[in-house]
């Protein structure tokens, strides 16, 4: 009697387990807001950043070391162009305090060390690299969030989660699953598929700032930057980001 009714417990049905609830791309996106520091990251008006990069060429060795790299931005109110050319930026690298190049736009007219740059070429430069921005618009009206199956980045997991601003253009985002810091920006280019991964976060004075930026197109590294320094909403020079600014900025 015993072994039969043992066998009838086996065989009658078992209760699913409960599922833990999935969340979905806009959840994990908000989520992802506040890891960066909520309204002063999404809302902040500028950006200056401080450190050292290295870039490389055809060979293992390194092509070029910049010990001195800085980036200077004022950013857009709303960005919907997710790889256009908005806002303005700076950005100067020199070794042994020699310069090697500058780059820069007003929002409009890019500039080099050698003056203008046409539009053309200019479209192409910024469409390799701007697209991490679009992640502080993402929540607004005409923007589709959409989350991918989970990946990790650097060993840790994340969600991956597709941003498509109004114009149609996708930009793939990793997200830490633990922490929320945004560990992954991807999107296609003229030069080819492009990734940057962020890593060696700090939070200080409600910023979180990726103190390691690692970029590749089509699987291969390109450079690699170290943030040391930074300041946020500081005082820009005037100037800074005008075309005839093609010399190399003070300090």
């Amino acid at each position: 009697m015993t072994m039969r009714l043992a066998l009838v417990c086996l065989l009658l049905p078992v209760p699913a387990l409960a599922q833990p609830a999935e969340i979905d791309a806009r959840t994990i996106v908000a989520r992802a807001f506040e890891a960066a520091g909520g309204e002063r990251w999404a809302k902040a008006r500028s950006l200056e950043l401080k450190g050292r990069a290295v870039f490389y060429g055809a060979g293992p060795p390194p092509r070029a070391v910049a010990d001195d790299y800085r980036m200077w931005r004022e950013f857009e109110d709303v960005r919907t162009n997710a790889h256009g050319e908005a806002g303005e930026v700076r950005i100067e690298a020199r070794s042994g305090g020699k310069p090697m190049f500058l780059v820069g736009s007003d929002g409009s007219v890019s500039f080099n060390e050698k003056g203008i740059i046409p539009k053309a070429e200019a479209d192409r430069f910024w469409a390799n690299n701007f697209g991490f921005g679009v992640i502080r618009s993402a929540l607004g009206p005409g923007f589709g969030l959409e989350r991918l199956p989970d990946d990790q980045v650097g060993g840790h997991a994340a969600y991956m989660v597709r941003v498509t601003d109004p114009a149609g253009t996708a930009t793939l985002f990793g997200i830490d699953k633990t922490s929320h810091f945004i560990r992954l920006a991807g999107f296609a280019t003229p030069s080819g598929w492009h990734v940057r991964t962020y890593d060696d976060f700090v939070v200080a004075d409600g910023w979180t700032q990726a103190r390691t930026v690692t970029l590749y197109y089509n699987g291969v590294i390109a450079n690699q930057v170290f943030w040391t320094d930074w300041k946020v909403n500081a005082p820009v020079a005037s100037g800074l980001f005008q075309p005839s600014a093609s010399a190399a900025a003070p300090g």
